[in-house]
């Protein structure tokens, strides 16, 4: 590594010309930077908003093998997810990343048929596994349990007719824009400027004789003022508004719904349930119990049309479809006023056909895309990479970059090849490792071996003791000073939002957002006191 070189907002100080210039800051972006710099090229990463202000902080926080890929026919996609998985979870993010157990519920609904086609899938979803090499300690085999073992590890669910449940493994997130902002974080380490608050304004091609040159004129948001950068290629990781940059490509966005519900409505889950939707054979409502004792409830899976808005918004009737199936799979019915806290997120889904074809505006629905990504060389010495999912953001990144070095206006620069592979991110280490530290245990599980710097850290920049810095921010709200006050010295949070909905999840729950929002004030004061 080069040394901290640390996320900051704004262009103050930003390099004019560069090799590679990256637009978007969801994971793919910080990928493509990450992938960019260890090749040694020099990287401008910006954001005209903030690290994972888009998709990527509105997933399920799964590390998806690619069991629902494989269900409908894409072998491929199925594969690559199983192989990221694997990696995220064994080599580059096993402090970002657990196995999580989920049981699917035999219940009175399920007929022997469907629960003969879950088995099968389960056992072929254990296939992508091995063919992936990823250890059966990190992912144990599937295997039936009676009613008694799933009622033990999910006693919430119905017992009527409960004849049993599918124990099966897949990998999971503590965090998914944690897993943005240490992706970020190990780019800037590398040596790549990544910066928040950067809008692009406008891309064209430089004048002159020699190499091909894009110019990207751009504005730093905090002051307004703009500068153009020169680089040999940009990558537009922009997500669902990657059509804004390249209107060659034309994006059919899907709407993912997610619910928050206190823990203490469905007491007592030791795993994640799969709860089948009625009158469907191989559609689930995911049931997903966090580490900060909040349950998410999800997903659905709606065509989205018209202006991509910053912030999406679930409908009332896709949270009643998904509290009406849970209800069906569990002994308590659920009301809204169970709801506290509900997001959305838009997959930036690749249309392709035309508009009549299969993937047009007028055939089918959005669950029917791909969720293969795909690489586009477009226009100025610009690739845009749009679709795929959080867990292949590495591959995403990876192909991103090899098309921008395949471009004429590269040629020369001698990167190396792709090392991301193998690189750990900031802060991983194996499991056994992680486990003997002795640091605070909600630290490790959000920063792994750089726990301790998040500390010291905070004692450097407040002149707090340990326990205050430690101790959870609000009644019910677990996270700590420590943790909002780094946010703002290394990670690049700009003000209260960047902490509370970006660096931590508090912002989920609007009721602990507002408890937890004095502290990312003081965080905020404090850091800007001493001058960080």
């Amino acid at each position: 590594m080069t040394g901290e070189q640390r996320i900051a907002p704004g262009l103050a100080g930003a390099p004019t010309e560069v090799d590679l210039l990256v637009v978007g800051l969801g994971i793919t972006g910080a990928g493509v930077a990450l992938d960019a710099v260890t090749r040694g090229l020099s990287v401008l990463a910006v954001d005209a908003h903030d690290l994972a202000f888009g998709t990527s902080r509105w997933s399920s926080k799964l590390v998806h093998g690619g069991l629902r890929y494989l269900a409908k026919g894409q072998v491929g996609v199925a594969h690559e997810s199983a192989v990221e998985r694997g990696v995220l979870m064994e080599v580059t993010a096993p402090h970002l990343t657990r196995p999580m157990p989920m049981v699917v519920p035999l219940t009175s609904s399920v007929t022997r048929t469907q629960a003969t086609i879950t088995a099968v899938g389960l056992r072929a979803g254990d296939a992508l596994r091995r063919g992936a090499r990823t250890d059966a300690e990190t992912l144990p085999r599937p295997r039936r349990l009676s009613a008694t073992e799933t009622l033990a590890l999910a006693p919430a669910l119905r017992p009527a007719g409960l004849r049993g449940g599918m124990l099966s493994w897949d990998g999971r997130l503590e965090d998914d824009a944690r897993l943005v902002t240490t992706v970020a974080r190990t780019a800037a380490a590398y040596g790549a400027s990544v910066r928040t608050r950067a809008r692009v304004l406008s891309t064209s091609a430089a004048p002159g004789d020699g190499p091909a040159r894009t110019d990207v004129l751009l504005r730093d948001e905090l002051t307004g003022a703009t500068t153009t950068v020169r680089a040999r290629a940009v990558v537009n990781a922009a997500g669902v508004w990657a059509g804004d940059l390249a209107d060659d490509v034309t994006l059919r966005p899907s709407r993912g719904t997610h619910l928050v519900l206190r823990g203490e409505t469905l007491p007592g889950l030791q795993v994640s349930v799969f709860a089948p939707v009625p009158g469907e054979t191989n559609r689930f409502v995911l049931v997903l119990p966090q580490p900060d004792g909040t349950v998410y409830v999800g997903l659905t899976d709606e065509p989205v049309t018209g202006p991509v808005p910053d912030v999406p918004e679930p409908t009332e009737p896709e949270i009643g479809f998904l509290l009406d199936v849970v209800s069906a799979c569990f002994a308590r019915q659920l009301h809204r006023s169970d709801v506290v806290g509900a997001f959305a997120g838009l997959r930036p889904l690749l249309e392709s056909g035309g508009p009549d074809g299969p993937d047009g505006p007028g055939g089918g629905s959005t669950a029917d895309l791909s969720r293969k990504h795909a690489v586009l060389v477009g226009r100025d010495a610009m690739v845009t990479v749009v679709g795929g999912k959080l867990t292949t953001y590495r591959r995403m990144a990876q192909d991103a970059v090899d098309a921008a070095l395949a471009l004429p206006s590269t040629a020369g620069l001698g990167a190396g090849p792709c090392r991301t592979r193998a690189l750990p991110l900031l802060g991983a280490a194996p499991r056994t490792v992680l486990a003997a530290l002795e640091q605070p245990e909600r630290l490790v599980r959000r920063y792994g071996t750089d726990a301790a710097l998040v500390l010291a850290n905070a004692v450097e920049v407040t002149g707090l003791d340990e326990a205050e810095l430690l101790a959870p921010v609000a009644e019910g709200v677990p996270v700590t000073l420590a943790e909002l006050v780094f946010g703002v010295t290394h990670e690049g949070a700009a003000d209260v939002d960047d902490l509370l909905d970006r660096r931590t999840r508090v912002g989920l729950v609007p009721a602990d957002r507002a408890l937890a929002e004095p502290a990312a004030r003081r965080a905020m004061s404090l850091a800007l006191d001493a001058g960080r």
